[in-house]
This record gives C-alpha cells, sequence and structure tokens, in this order.
C-alpha cells in the first residue's frame, strides 16, 4: 500500500499516524521540506519537484491542497498522469469542506442537500469536487469526496485563544457550526480506503453541531479562567476572512459515514474532544 498525499497538512499527517504501523509507504508533498520533519514519510517539495513517478508508484491518492480560482493544481498538472495510472490506483480521497453547502439558516444538511456557497472558497471547492468527480464519471477513478466540518484536534484548538484573553463569545442569532477532531477524520479516511465506494461523498463531522460561542465558553471553564465576555456579532471588529465563517449556519449530518463505512466516532461532540485536548493545555 503506498500513499501520495498532496499538501500533508494537518490532516494528512493524523492519517499517516493510522497507516504507517501497519506498513504503508507515504511520500507528502510540501512547499518547503522543513514543514514535514520527523515524519515517517518521504518528503516531496511540490512544485519544485515533477512528480509523475510517484504517480506511478501510488496505489492511494489524497489531496488536501486548497483550490483556487483556476481549479484544483493537481488535476491542473497531473489529469493525465492520473488517467494514465487508473489500472494501478485503488483509491483517491479529495478533502472539501461542508463550505459548498452555503447558508441554511441553521437548517439540517446532508450530501444530498443542493449546495449554493456563497463565498468564493466555497465556490472553488464546488469547482474542484466536480473536477474530481467528473475523473470517476468520465475514466472510472476510484474518487472519495470528504466534506470536512470545522477541523481542531492537538495545537489546534480554542484554548490558545482563551488563555491570551482575547476571547470573546460572540453572540450571533441562529448561529451553528459543525466540527470534527482531526483523529475521527483520520478514521473515517482510513475507513474509505478499506472499503472504498467510488463516486461516494460523505460529510466528516461530529453529531453535536453547536453555537461557537458555547465551544469558547466551555474551553474557558475547562480551563478555570473567566467566562471570556459577550459581544453582539454586528459590533465587534473582525477580519473579513473571520467574519465570512459566520455567513453560514446549517447542520450537517453524519450518517452516511456511519451506515456507509461503519465510523464510530471518538469525540462525538466538542465536549468530548476538548477534554481530551485539555492536558497538553495545563
Amino acid at each position: 500500500m503506498r500513499l501520495l498525499s498532496f499538501g500533508h497538512g494537518y490532516s494528512a499527517q493524523a492519517l499517516s499516524k493510522n497507516l504507517v504501523p501497519s506498513g504503508w509507504k507515504i511520500k507528502g508533498t510540501t512547499r518547503s521540506k522543513h514543514n514535514l520533519k520527523n515524519l515517517d514519510i518521504e518528503v516531496r517539495v511540490w512544485p519544485d519537484k515533477n512528480l509523475s513517478a510517484d504517480l506511478g508508484w501510488a496505489t492511494h491518492l489524497l489531496i488536501s491542497i486548497p483550490p483556487n480560482e483556476f481549479g484544483d493544481c493537481v488535476i491542473r498538472n497531473y489529469k493525465k498522469n492520473i488517467i494514465k495510472n487508473a489500472r494501478n490506483i485503488r483509491w483517491v480521497g479529495y478533502l472539501s469542506t461542508t463550505g459548498v453547502y452555503g447558508n441554511h439558516n441553521g437548517a439540517w444538511v446532508n450530501e444530498e442537500t443542493k449546495l449554493r456557497p456563497t463565498s468564493d472558497r466555497g465556490l472553488h471547492r464546488l469547482k474542484a469536487e466536480k473536477e474530481w468527480l467528473s475523473l470517476y464519471q468520465e475514466h472510472n477513478i476510484p474518487i472519495h469526496i470528504f466534506r470536512l466540518a470545522g477541523i481542531y484536534g492537538p495545537g489546534r484548538g480554542p484554548f490558545s485563544k482563551v488563555k491570551s484573553g482575547k476571547a470573546k463569545q460572540i453572540i450571533k442569532k441562529n448561529q451553528l457550526f459543525s466540527r470534527i477532531h482531526v483523529e475521527d477524520i483520520a478514521n473515517t479516511l482510513e475507513a474509505s480506503i478499506l472499503k472504498p465506494k467510488p463516486g461516494s461523498i460523505y460529510n466528516v463531522c461530529d453529531d453535536f453541531p453547536a453555537p461557537p460561542e458555547e465551544v469558547i465558553l466551555y474551553a474557558a471553564r475547562l480551563l478555570g479562567l473567566p467566562d471570556p465576555p459577550k459581544a453582539n456579532f454586528e459590533d465587534i471588529e473582525m477580519t473579513a476572512m473571520a467574519r465570512s465563517f459566520y455567513f453560514d449556519s446549517k447542520r450537517v449530518r453524519n450518517n452516511k459515514i456511519k451506515s456507509e463505512l461503519n465510523v464510530k466516532l471518538k469525540y462525538p461532540n466538542y465536549k468530548d474532544g476538548l477534554k481530551s485536548l485539555i492536558k497538553e493545555e495545563i
């Protein structure tokens, strides 16, 4: 089993931790070799290096690189190579985002819900999804799309912001986000690798969508710190990027990863997830 991971970042590294002990060989791309020190993988600096030989070597592909207005950079550079090596490729995973659903005013969405992204990032993701799915439809490449909710885990959570004293409970009526612990992303990807179903799309999120202020408040109380002050969304200064995340409100269903892949979430809600991280924060 040989995985070529394009954009070997936070989620891909979590998957590697699952696979390497089972004897997998993994090559991961990065813009700088220094980004992937001390990992049990072969590092490929890309786009500096040509990866045609690596694509011929791989049995599995994982794509984590965000697209831009020109579409997906892996397809743009290596579509012909992927088609050429189709016979050797057993599984391809593309990491997308639940942002492709857009705003649903707090209603539930699933993989069949109409897609209406509200941001440029969401539109780019939707375009990239279509590009990858066309490889399945036209060339029978075993594509799997994973729409990830807000990712947190070791080194990536609300605790540092709370400890800095800069955290606020930002209140916006009927605002709901879905989240997912990085270990549950890795476990879902591994489950799909073991039970591939080409052309499938999966929401990857926990069971408990929640308002963002609840998560900040719970993190502060876990740390034994005062409750962060409340602030109305309309009144607070935020970067354009941060503000854009509040444009969409929805609850994301995860039934499909359970019914098709038999995934049992290790952290089914943000409280379980944050409690598992608190030891490294105190």
